[in-house]
C-alpha cells in the first residue's frame, strides 16, 4: 500500500492503518529500537508504542514522508527508554559512544525554555548536512542518526574503519566551526 492511502487511513481513523504501518514499515522501526536498546522485547514495546504515537499524530499531522515520520517516533521513543536505562546502567554502548562524540559539537539540553534554540539548532544542522558531499552526509546520518557501529558503516560504503572514522572526526570539526559562525554558543 502506498504511503499516502496509509495516511488517508490515518485521517479516516481505520484501524487497520496500524496493521498496514507495520507491514511495511514494522521491520525498519524494529530495527531502528533495536539498534538502540539493543534488547528486542524493549524494541518491540516501543515499535507498539511508535504505532499509538502515529495513530495520535495523525491527524492534524499529515507526514509528507510516512517513513522517516515513524522513524523519528521510534528514535524519539528508543532514545527516552535507553536514557532511563543508562540511568540504571543499562543499554547499548554505540549510542552512548556516538552521543559522547557529538557532544563536543553539539551541548544536548534537556530545559523545555530552550526548545526553540534546539528547533533552530535543528534546522541549522540540516542545512549543514544539506551542503555535505554525500557519502559524508550519509556516514554521518548511519552514525549519529541510526547509531551504526563504525565497522558496520565500513563494511557498508567498502571504506576501511579508519576512513570512517576519519569522515566522523572531519565532519565534526565542520559541523563546530559552521555552528560557530552562525553564532551557536559550543
Amino acid at each position: 500500500m502506498e504511503d499516502a492511502a496509509i495516511v488517508d487511513l490515518y485521517w479516516q481513523r481505520e484501524e487497520h492503518a496500524i496493521a498496514e504501518t507495520k507491514t511495511k514499515y514494522g521491520a525498519y522501526c524494529h530495527a531502528i529500537a533495536r539498534r538502540i536498546l539493543n534488547n528486542g522485547q524493549d524494541a518491540e514495546e516501543c515499535v507498539n508504542d511508535t504505532y499509538l504515537g502515529a495513530w495520535n499524530a495523525m491527524p492534524p499531522h499529515r507526514p509528507t514522508s510516512l517513513s522517516t515520520f515513524l522513524g523519528k517516533i521510534t528514535r524519539n521513543l528508543s532514545l527516552k527508554r535507553w536514557r532511563a536505562y543508562s540511568a540504571a546502567k543499562r543499554g547499548s554502548g554505540e549510542v552512548a559512544l556516538s552521543l559522547d562524540e557529538l557532544e563536543e559539537c553539539v551541548a544536548q539540553t534537556s530545559d523545555v525554555g530552550e526548545r526553540l534554540e534546539a528547533e533552530e539548532l535543528a534546522r541549522k544542522i540540516d542545512t549543514f548536512l544539506g551542503d555535505l558531499a554525500e557519502n559524508d552526509r550519509r556516514i554521518f546520518v548511519c552514525r549519529y542518526w541510526h547509531f551504526d557501529a563504525v565497522a558496520d558503516i565500513a563494511q557498508r560504503f567498502g571504506f576501511s574503519a579508519s576512513k570512517v572514522k576519519m569522515s566522523l572526526k572531519r565532519t565534526r570539526d565542520k559541523l563546530a566551526i559552521y555552528l560557530e559562525q552562525e553564532g551557536v554558543k559550543l
